[in-house]
């Protein structure tokens, strides 16, 4: 898209860019110009003759309206799930609007800032450990007066270091998908005076029970993955414009799959007639899964004819000492023992339930494959009220223990045929496939409102 520019004389490309921009000024001899704010640099060279056509006419080309447009995700491998939403809302861009918006995914935090903010993933893998800190600490921040003064005092130290992450991707959008991803870069951004500029939009990954840090008044949309999530956020103080309900943005295999259980069993070389049972401990191998394997290899063992009735599929994460142990047992039944994986959507499509923690982005995906689910385990805080969430609905059940647990898979797959299928259909009423289309498009149209940093 191009303006035209009629003059008598030849235009200066800061005369151009006043009409189309609004009013600029000088920022030294390099050609270059500055907005009115000093924080905020243009980045526009002079071009001379390069705009002027036969006719005395200029030329500009829109920028923000035919240029790739930038997204900025901003989030911290504080748990798998803010990477894992991060990348589908990524992929979900690409498949969208292919090379119209270029895509990173950053922990600024990390890069940018000191300590603490560059070293939370340690923090939190050690509380996560210690599981009281963490309740703790998840409990004793709540109140805004506490984190609200907490994140303040880190922006007088790091806002500089963080206003630096953030100009370097020139961003059109930012995407916070981690609840401390909020405060801090949108005070840079008033700083810079560019909030009317810059798409800012944030995406829960917490299915119920949610931190308040997530809630900031600022944003442009706050995207909820449930009305419960919604709730909280309108007593928060956002106002209904400012909030969606459209679901926990999930990677696109997962949302556009065609492939049949039957053709996956095959690829992964499991057994095609028995029914299966996934068992998995999130993105570390945490939880009782070792102790659960264990009881569901006794138990999914007929005793009769020492016949297996089901199979168990283990995925152990990054937890390297786990996988080691469970790959040296004398196994009675079909049994596939996995490390970290990249291609869960192919393993939930081949199997019939699912064990895991109460984990948001693992309970997603189950409820997008229609796999029951047993909940053995989750993080105070944050996932103690995704339990209810499956329970309540009718999706599955919650069971600590392994040998209750392993006695719900075996009845599922012998005398409780129902009752699991029952609960696939209600995880598909449930789940939410286009959720992160549904963002990406909305976060879209924002975009398309609003003019460039640049």
């Amino acid at each position: 898209m191009f303006v035209k520019v009629a003059s008598r004389k030849k235009a200066s490309l800061r005369e151009v860019l006043r009409r189309v921009y609004g009013n600029f000024s000088s920022s030294g001899g390099n050609g270059s110009f500055s907005c009115h704010n000093h924080r905020t640099r243009c980045y526009v060279q002079e071009m001379g003759n390069d705009f002027e056509d036969d006719d005395g006419n200029m030329e500009l080309v829109q920028m923000g309206a035919e240029r790739t447009k930038n997204v900025l995700i901003l989030m911290s491998d504080t748990g798998g799930g803010h990477r894992a939403s991060g990348e589908a809302i990524r992929d979900a861009f690409k498949l969208e609007f292919g090379d119209a918006y270029r895509v990173i995914v950053k922990d600024v935090w990390k890069e940018y800032t000191g300590w603490p903010l560059n070293d939370m993933e340690r923090q939190y893998k050690f509380m996560l450990k210690h599981v009281q800190l963490w309740k703790v600490a998840f409990h004793s921040t709540s109140p805004r007066w506490i984190h609200g003064c907490y994140l303040a005092a880190i922006a007088a130290y790091y806002a500089k270091e963080v206003e630096a992450g953030l100009m370097e991707y020139k961003p059109d959008v930012i995407i916070s998908v981690h609840p401390l991803m909020q405060h801090i870069p949108l005070w840079v951004l008033k700083w810079q005076g560019l909030q009317k500029k810059v798409v800012f939009a944030t995406v829960i990954t917490d299915l119920n029970s949610c931190h308040p840090t997530w809630f900031h008044p600022g944003v442009n949309r706050c995207y909820c993955p449930s009305k419960e999530v919604a709730k909280r956020a309108a007593l928060d103080g956002l106002d209904e414009s400012q909030i969606r309900v459209f679901g926990l943005p999930i990677r696109p295999s997962f949302a556009r799959a065609v492939i049949s259980k039957n053709e996956l069993r095959a690829e992964l070389e499991m057994d095609p007639d028995l029914p299966a049972v996934l068992l998995m401990g999130g993105g570390e191998g945490m939880g009782p899964v070792g102790k659960t394997a264990n009881a569901l290899g006794k138990s999914l063992q007929d005793k009769e004819s020492g016949k297996p009735i089901g199979q168990l599929i283990i995925i152990c994460g990054r937890n390297k000492v786990l996988k080691s142990a469970l790959e040296s047992e004398n196994w009675k039944i079909p049994v596939k023992v996995r490390g970290f994986e990249t291609r869960m959507e192919k393993w939930m499509g081949a199997c019939d339930c699912i064990i895991t923690k109460a984990g948001p982005g693992t309970i997603a995906e189950a409820l997008i494959r229609g796999l029951p689910i047993i909940l053995n385990d989750y993080i105070p805080g944050q996932e103690k009220g995704n339990v209810p969430y499956v329970v309540e609905n009718g999706a599955g059940v919650f069971k600590r223990s392994p040998k209750e647990t392993a006695g719900i898979v075996t009845e599922w797959f012998s005398t409780k045929k129902d009752e699991l299928k029952t609960m696939s259909e209600n995880a598909l009423k449930l789940a939410q496939p286009e959720a992160v289309f549904d963002i990406v498009k909305d976060i879209h149209e924002l975009a398309q409102q609003r003019g460039s940093i640049i």
